[in-house]
C-alpha cells in the first residue's frame, strides 16, 4: 500500500472542504471497496477522509411516510434496526445477506450506493423503492443516480448524506449468491408502491441495476406471481462469464421474480401513515 495523508472529519462540510482542497483525495467509510484496492496497489489516493465519526451520519428513522438511513449506517444496523424491520422488513433482510459478518460490521449504505457495484444488493432496493438519494448539494432519484459500471452522478465534492426511502404497500427482495462472493449473481427486489408497481434487478445488467417494465406491467394489473408467467427477460444486455451465463441469467431474473412476488404476498398489505411520524434514531 502507498502513503497515504489521513483525515477525519467533523462534519459533513469539513468532509467536501477536504475534497475540495485535497486533489485526487478518496472519502472512506466502512472500507470494504477501497482498502482491498489500495493493498492490491490498484489505486494510491494521496488522501483518505473518513466519514465515520461523523455525529449524526448514521441515523435511521421514519419521517413522514418515508424511511431515511444516513449514508454512514452500516449493514448490520439496518438488518438489525426494528425501526427499519417495521417499515420495510424487505430492506432489513436485503442488508442481512450483504456479505458475510465482517463486512455487514463495517460496510455502510452511502458506500455501497456510491460504488455502485453491478452485483451489489443496495441499487436494486433503491431503485425499485424509488428512493432519493440526498448529498451535501442536491438531491438523486436513482435513474439520475446511477449511471453504469461503478459510475454515478455524484460530482468530485459531493458526499452522500442519506437515503429516503418511501415505504411501499408491500415489497421482498430474493438473491442467487455466488457462494464465493455472496455477492448477487441475481438479485429482484418488488415493490407495490403507492399508485404502482416496480421490479428492479441486480447483479445481471451489463450496465447495472436495471427495472423490468414488462414484469411491472403484469403486476400492477394483478400483484400474484402467476401474472409473470410466460414473460422473459431478454438476455441481450446481460452479463455472461464463468459464474453463468446470459442466458441463465435470464431465467433466473424470472424465477427469483415470482419467488419476490410470493414472499411479498405473506405479509399483509400496510397501511401507510397519513400523518408525519418520527421514531428514534438507530445507529
Amino acid at each position: 500500500m502507498y502513503e497515504f495523508k489521513y483525515h477525519r472529519p467533523g462534519t459533513v462540510r469539513q468532509a467536501a472542504n477536504l475534497l475540495i482542497k485535497n486533489e485526487d483525495a478518496k472519502l472512506i467509510a466502512g472500507g470494504h471497496t477501497l482498502l482491498p484496492v489500495m493493498k492490491q496497489r490498484l489505486a494510491a489516493p494521496p488522501h483518505l477522509v473518513d466519514l465515520s465519526h461523523i455525529e449524526g451520519l448514521n441515523g435511521i428513522e421514519i419521517k413522514g411516510r418515508s424511511l431515511v438511513i444516513g449514508a454512514t449506517a452500516k449493514h448490520a444496523e439496518v438488518a438489525n434496526s426494528a425501526v427499519v424491520g417495521e417499515a420495510i422488513p424487505a430492506l432489513a433482510e436485503l442488508a442481512s445477506l450483504i456479505g458475510d459478518p465482517a463486512v455487514r460490521h463495517k460496510g455502510t449504505i452511502g458506500g455501497s450506493l456510491a460504488n455502485n457495484d453491478p452485483t451489489a444488493d443496495y441499487p436494486a432496493a433503491v431503485m425499485a423503492l424509488g428512493a432519493t438519494i440526498v448529498t451535501n448539494k442536491r438531491k438523486l432519484k436513482p435513474e439520475e443516480f446511477f449511471q453504469g459500471l461503478f459510475t454515478t452522478a455524484l460530482e468530485p465534492d459531493e458526499i452522500i448524506v442519506k437515503v429516503q426511502f418511501p415505504l411501499p404497500k408491500k415489497a421482498a427482495y430474493v438473491k442467487f449468491r455466488n457462494q464465493a462472493s455472496r455477492y448477487a449473481l441475481v438479485g429482484v427486489f418488488v415493490a407495490r408502491r403507492p399508485s404502482d408497481v416496480a421490479v428492479a434487478v441486480t447483479g445481471a445488467g451489463s450496465e447495472g441495476v436495471f427495472r423490468v417494465p414488462a414484469f411491472e406491467e403484469a403486476l400492477k394489473a394483478r400483484f400474484n406471481s402467476k401474472s409473470l408467467e410466460g414473460i422473459h427477460v431478454p438476455h441481450d444486455n446481460l452479463n455472461s462469464d464463468l459464474h453463468g451465463s446470459a442466458e441463465y441469467r435470464a431465467h433466473l431474473i424470472s424465477v427469483l421474480a415470482r419467488r419476490a412476488v410470493d414472499a411479498a404476498n405473506v405479509k399483509p398489505e400496510k397501511t401507510l401513515p397519513s400523518e408525519p411520524t418520527t421514531a428514534p434514531s438507530a445507529g
